[in-house]
């Protein structure tokens, strides 16, 4: 190349794994939002309801938890009235799910482009945890509805100041979801059935996370294991913001905010790692 020659982008191969090129991703800003809006819009636009599933989804599932956990099982609920009890974990454990799934295909959904375009690999996980947390946002107001009934209608909801850690709690459920993904995704090009592993295994962390019961249900001899969870604290921290009935521990938080920051770092160290190579595997 002549020395004189300026070029607008020098395409370089990455030399660490920690190598992560901020300005890039933000230079593809307009790249990522147009995966955002192909995730949000395309899901539902060929559907009758649309959007209305956003609303639907949540709603189905209450009904559900409320029939079999709450009239069938008997299942307390700490005073908090049950649709109130069941929403507020269905939308926090759906944001999850979502982000930690979606995460998870990055390297096989995304083959043929990877395989042909050059962009920041980051931007199609970043853009799954972005369009789930605008449907996040939609399901929160049907939470609040919810919540403002029960508030004004009843003595049993009494929210406090923990209200102020929403954007921390929102962010510790994305980072897990995303730095679990990250690793996942990466492995899976690899090793292929880790996919159905991935789709059993979240159902399964459901019934290990309080979203369907909460943490004071469980003998004390078995807390400490349920706690090892971080989501647990996550969850437990945002029924006491609104409802004032989880069992809220700074100390968990603080563990589970650890927890999300050393996943996420591992995640990217992985994914920038498998990124070099992948193609030749997946």
């Amino acid at each position: 190349m002549n020395k004189s020659e300026k070029w607008d982008l020098i395409i370089k191969p990455k030399r660490g794994l920690l190598d992560i090129n901020l300005k890039q991703l933000y230079d593809y800003k307009d790249l990522l939002t147009m995966f955002v809006k192909r995730d949000v819009v395309t899901l539902y636009k060929q559907t009758i309801l649309g959007p209305i599933w956003f609303f639907v989804q949540p709603l189905m599932t209450m009904a559900i938890y409320v029939f079999v956990f709450g009239n069938i099982a008997k299942i307390s609920t700490d005073g908090v009235p049950q649709p109130l009890f069941y929403l507020s974990g269905i939308i926090l454990w759906n944001y999850f799910s979502e982000c930690f799934n979606k995460t998870a295909d990055t390297f096989t959904q995304n083959a043929n482009i990877f395989g042909k375009v050059f962009f920041p690999r980051l931007i199609i996980p970043l853009s799954k945890i972005l369009s789930g947390l605008i449907k996040f946002f939609i399901q929160f107001l049907l939470f609040l509805a919810v919540f403002l009934y029960y508030y004004f209608t009843t003595n049993s909801i009494s929210s406090s100041l923990l209200l102020f850690s929403l954007p921390v709690l929102i962010f510790m459920m994305a980072g897990i979801g995303f730095g679990f993904g990250l690793i996942f995704s990466s492995l899976t090009t690899k090793y292929k059935d880790l996919k159905f592993l991935i789709q059993f295994g979240v159902q399964l962390l459901m019934y290990a996370t309080p979203v369907i019961y909460p943490l004071s249900s469980i003998p004390a001899k078995y807390q400490f294991w349920i706690k090892l969870n971080p989501i647990t604290h996550i969850i437990e921290a945002f029924k006491t913001a609104f409802l004032g009935s989880g069992h809220f521990s700074m100390y968990g938080l603080i563990y589970a905010l650890l927890f999300t920051l050393i996943v996420i770092f591992l995640g990217i160290i992985i994914f920038n790692k498998t990124e070099q190579k992948f193609m030749d595997t997946v």
